[in-house]
């Protein structure tokens, strides 16, 4: 078996009054795909896309439909990354070591990070509120 990437896009389509916005929020989404062979992976990756798809009712007379457009990318892993990697894109970017300070955003700015911090302050809220 091969590991692939496969890059997802979802787009949120509101629809308020029966008609949908033409703006969208959209969401990248990366699956890992184990497949003999890249056509295979890809009709997964399409398979999971239209798995995923749901709605729900937002206000009165607004729904949001979270619908699956299509796969952005389709990686082999196995030929090109170390087994803890799972996605790898090249490409240019003008001085990236003399402008790392603006190119990377600080630690507490990464969404995992963030996310940690306000699952631990939301602990604490509730076990003050238990005692």
């Amino acid at each position: 078996m091969n590991r692939f990437a496969a890059k997802l896009l979802f787009q949120f389509r509101i629809a308020k009054g029966g008609k949908s916005n033409q703006r969208r929020t959209c969401e990248e989404r990366i699956v890992l795909i184990e497949s003999r062979s890249a056509d295979t992976a890809y009709k997964r990756a399409v398979a999971l896309g239209k798995n995923r798809q749901f709605g729900y009712d937002a206000l009165p007379g607004t729904k949001v439909h979270v619908e699956f457009v299509g796969v952005l990318d389709l990686l082999r892993l196995d030929v090109a990354c170390e087994p803890d990697e799972v996605w790898y894109d090249i490409v240019e970017i003008l001085r990236p070591k003399e402008r790392a300070r603006r190119l990377i955003p600080p630690k507490a700015k990464l969404d995992a990070i963030f996310w940690d911090r306000v699952e631990k302050q939301s602990k604490r809220k509730t076990r003050r509120r238990r005692t």
